[in-house]
């Protein structure tokens, strides 16, 4: 992958984990100024952002993780198949 696209994909998080964040406060405040409680939805909004943004970051950062891996255990995997091969012939 090309460094720019890796540096986009990367300033792509950012702005997952900033949606996320603020969507999660910005529903808060709108929940107790609908509803009338202290700011109990804002610390709900808070935390249920903050878990979406990590998760998120996981999922999005799990295949760069793997990249470097994979070619890897394919040659691997291939070398052992076509060792098996051989032996049944």
């Amino acid at each position: 992958m090309p460094w720019w696209a890796l540096a986009l994909r990367l300033s792509g998080l950012g702005w997952y984990i900033a949606i996320c964040i603020v969507g999660g406060v910005g529903t808060g405040i709108f929940l107790d100024r609908w509803i009338g409680s202290g700011f109990v939805f804002l610390l709900v909004g808070v935390l249920t952002g903050t878990t979406l943004a990590v998760f998120g970051v996981y999922r999005m950062v799990l295949p760069l993780m793997g990249e470097s891996q994979i070619p890897e255990q394919g040659s691997a995997a291939r070398a052992g198949k076509s060792e098996r091969n051989k032996d049944q012939m």
